[in-house]
């Protein structure tokens, strides 16, 4: 494996730590740039759905107050 032989003779915390780490710095910008599409993207399913709850909601409410009147 050519990873193993590339990490072979240095030391733990330069493969756990300072290898993400710089990794992090540079594609930082790429990840939170995802990320916020995501959050973004979730947030606009939810207040979807919290839209058509209440929609769903007051439709009922007034269809029901109808249905005690009559049909003229």
């Amino acid at each position: 494996m050519a990873g193993r032989g590339f990490f072979a003779g240095l030391p733990g915390w330069v493969k756990w730590v300072a290898v993400p780490l710089l990794a992090l710095v540079v594609f930082g910008g790429v990840l939170g740039g995802i990320l916020s599409f995501l959050f973004g993207l979730l947030f606009k399913v939810l207040l979807l759905v919290a839209l058509v709850a209440g929609l769903i909601y007051v439709v009922r409410k007034v269809t029901r107050s109808g249905a005690g009147r009559g049909d003229l």
